[in-house]
This record gives C-alpha cells, structure tokens and sequence, in this order.
C-alpha cells in the first residue's frame, strides 16, 4: 500500500477513531487538545497526498482536483479546532455548555471531518450523496448545541431545508444512474466517477439535463445559494462560533466540490446543456440579493453569514464563466474565502465573549479595549471586502475581467454587488472597531493565533503565490474546462 492510500484512508480513519474516543473520555479539556491534534494529524496526512496521488481505489478517488480541497479542509479544520479548544473552555467556564455537550461538540466535530473527507475522497458519487448528508446531520446536532429555543429552531430549520435538498440531490444522482445504465449496465460501476466520465458521451442528454437541475438545486442549498439560503444565518447565529468557522470555510466549499464533479460530467456529454450559464444566474443573484441583506443585519454572526453567501455565489458564478481564468479565480477565490472567512469568525468568537453579546450595536470600539483582536477583524474585514493586495481583491479583479472579456452585459451588475456588499462591510466596520469602547472588556480568552495565521496568508497571497501552487490551479483549471 502506497503512502497516498495510506494518508487517503488516514483521512478517514483518524477522525472516525477520534470521534469515537472524544464521545467517552471524561476529562472535557483533554478532549479539546485531543480534537486539535487529531485535527492536526489529519492535515498532515492530507499535505502528503501532494507528493503521492495514489491509483483509484474501488472506493476512494483522489486526484488534482480534490486533492486542493482535502489539504484546504484539512488546514482549517486543523485552525479552527486549536481556536475551538480556548473557546469551549469559555463556554465551559461560564456555564453555557456542560461537560457532556462538550464530549458532544468534540466527537461531532471529528464525525463531521470525517464526513466531509469521505464526500471529497469517495469514487461513487451514492458514496458521495451519504457523505454529504451525514455532514448535514451532525451539523444540524451542533448548531443545536446550546439547546435554547433559537438554536433548536435553527438546528430544525437547517434540518428540513438540508433535508429537502439532499432529497433533491438523490433525486438527482438516480437520474444519472438511469442514464447510465443502458450504457454501462447494472451494479457498482454505475455509479463510479471515472466509468460515468468516459461513457459520458453515450448518455441520454435529456436525463443529464433532469439531473443537473436537481443535483444543482440540490447541493446548491448545501452550497448557501440563494433563493436556497435561509437556513445558513440561522445556523451560523446561533450555533458555537467554530461550527459558523466550518460552515463557511468547509462544508460550503464540499457541496460546491459535488456540483463541480457534476459539471464536468455534463461537459463530457456532448448533447447535454451547458451547466455554466444556471450557475452564473444563481451566482449573480446570490451576489447582489446577500449585498443587499448586510445592510439590514443586527447580529454580527448573521452579518458575515450573508457575506458567505455573497461569496459562495462569487465563486459559483466565477466556475460557471468557465475558461482558464475564471476558473483559476474561482479556485483562488475559494481558498483566500475559506481562510479569510474562518479568521473572521474566529475574532468574532473572541468578541461575542468579551462582550458577552452578538448585537452590533453593543459591539464597538475593539481597537481600543483590545487592540490584537480589533485590528485582525479590520484586516479580516478589509480582506474579505476586496481591498488590495489581499489574496481576495487579487481574485476578484481576475473574475471581473473574465466577465468582461466573456459576459460583459453581466460585468455592470457583478461590479455593483461587489461595491454593495463593500459598502455594508466597510459601514458595519467603522463602529465595531473604531470609536469609543462600549460594554464589558472582558480579556480575550484562548489563543489569537489560528486568525493570524490565516490573515497572514491571505495577506500574503495578494503579493506573491508559490509558483508550484500557480502551476497547479493552472492544472485544475483546464481540467474543470
């Protein structure tokens, strides 16, 4: 067995072990330092996939374009339960959580791991669907964590529009199968990734067709598009602040990774209709309508929740434009989101506790009474917004270009809901950071070091990308076509 089969079956075995042990180790502190060193463990083995990309396995599949979402997962799964670790000690302290909700919490966060990598690694694409849905599952149990009457209707909400989407998913991955089936036969190979890939040609187109509409609509509530989005403030409000870290960083990113599978498929049949123009509508419309909604937003966890929206239906339209640029970007886009999103939420975490609130009107002032953490949310902030030489404005600038070499009548409406969303970000900005303090002051509890890390990335990112890393979303890039 290979070093890359290896790590891909580490992917899942570690966290599936871990889960296990969290659930019944009584010591709850030790189980937080057990979450991030198995959390740790797992990017490690996901990093060694660089150097080894193993055959296709009958079960799992690892190649260039899952490969960037392992390690990216991987990464900030790792961050965000070292984060996770100081701030559930505080929840622990002030009597929100108890010691078995936090043996929950951990081995929910190892399941979700696991479910995630499982979506991303598996070659059946029912495998996939499974994956996905037992990622929508233990979601549902974290955001309900706290069990007060907000967070239980969240944790309902998300579950009936989650399940209404997978269902339609299902619905969806049956009609590929159907379409199979005359060409391929019955059974396993059916629903293998690089079977359906090479017969894609001699598919009913019409079935295709079906399928995409629904896996689209599908995964597209998974992904936060809109009108699919209602669930996604509600969850990051009021479920514990790592989980919004994964929402927006993870388990957005695996839903979109499950539509881009299903993009290639269609692309490889020749008679079936182009996915792109469904995803740029979708995307646009998610853009302008979440632009608009941070305006009107009180809570500070609902404010950057409608601001992944917005992103998720960036980088939706970006792959949807298609070509080696807008996918290039769409690809950056995803990962400059994914960290910079999470260390906003991480500096939100350490706010709502030293403020001991979540309304943006209480929240003020935090350069003065705590410099660290004010100005990584100015940074954060002003990453996210597209303001230069962050990694963001780097991706952006190249999706707006596309549009306008390829879209220019859409060019107009992308470049207003990015100066919307800029605008909201920038306003809600001002009073949280800068003025006169208001409310308690209590110290930042736990470390500040998984957000400077992620913005010192991001940062970074805007001025200088590793030439290996240019060259292999290059790679990708042609590949998605």
């Amino acid at each position: 067995m290979t070093l890359g089969l290896d790590a891909a079956s580490a992917l899942l075995l570690l966290p599936a072990a871990s889960a296990l042990l969290l659930l019944v180790l009584p010591a709850p502190r030790l189980g937080a330092w057990l979450n991030a060193a198995s959390a740790a463990l797992s990017f490690v083995a996901a990093a060694s996939l660089l150097l080894v990309q193993p055959p296709e396995g009958e079960f799992l599949r690892v190649d260039d374009l899952n490969i960037v979402f392992l390690v990216l997962n991987s990464f900030v799964g790792a961050t965000t339960s070292l984060y996770s670790a100081g701030y559930i000690a505080h929840e622990l302290e002030t009597g929100r959580l108890s010691p078995a909700q936090m043996r929950v919490y951990h081995a929910m966060y190892q399941v979700l791991l696991f479910a995630m990598n499982l979506a991303l690694l598996a070659s059946n694409l029912g495998v996939m669907w499974v994956a996905i849905e037992l990622a929508t599952l233990t979601t549902v149990l974290m955001v309900g964590l706290y069990r007060t009457p907000a967070a239980i209707e969240a944790a309902w909400k998300y579950f009936i529009l989650g399940s209404v989407g997978i269902a339609l998913a299902l619905f969806g991955t049956i009609l590929v199968y159907m379409a199979a089936r005359p060409v391929v036969g019955e059974g396993h190979d059916g629903m293998l990734w690089t079977v359906l890939m090479s017969h894609a040609a001699a598919f009913d187109p019409a079935l295709l067709n079906l399928a995409f509409v629904f896996l689209l609509l599908g995964y597209g509530t998974k992904v936060g598009l809109v009108p699919l989005h209602s669930w996604l403030p509600d969850a990051h409000a009021e479920g514990p602040t790592p989980i919004s870290a994964v929402l927006s960083g993870l388990l957005l990113n695996v839903a979109l990774y499950a539509v881009l599978r299903f993009k290639l498929l269609l692309a490889a049949a020749p008679g079936a209709l182009a996915p792109g123009p469904l995803l740029m509508g979708l995307g646009l419309l998610s853009l302008l309508f979440a632009g608009l909604m941070l305006y009107r937003r009180r809570d500070i966890k609902r404010l950057f929740a409608f601001s992944s929206i917005e992103h998720m239906g960036l980088i939706a339209f970006a792959f949807g434009i298609g070509g080696p640029v807008a996918n290039f970007a769409g690809l950056l886009h995803m990962v400059m989101h994914s960290l910079t999103k999470s260390a906003i939420f991480f500096g939100v975490g350490h706010a709502v506790q030293v403020k001991g609130t979540q309304a943006l009107s209480e929240i003020r002032g935090l350069t003065a009474s705590h410099p660290l953490l004010g100005w990584g949310l100015v940074a954060g902030v002003a990453a996210i917004v597209g303001l230069p030489p962050a990694g963001v404005f780097m991706s952006e600038f190249l999706i707006l270009t596309s549009t306008v070499a390829r879209a220019p009548v859409l060019a107009g409406l992308l470049a207003l809901g990015l100066v919307i969303a800029f605008a909201a970000l920038m306003l809600r900005l001002h009073a949280l950071a800068f003025g006169a303090p208001r409310g308690p002051s209590a110290p930042v509890k736990g470390t500040q070091v998984p957000m400077l890390v992620h913005l010192a990335l991001v940062w970074c990112a805007g001025v200088w990308l590793p030439g290996p890393l240019v060259s292999w979303f290059q790679h990708i890039a042609h590949l998605l076509g």
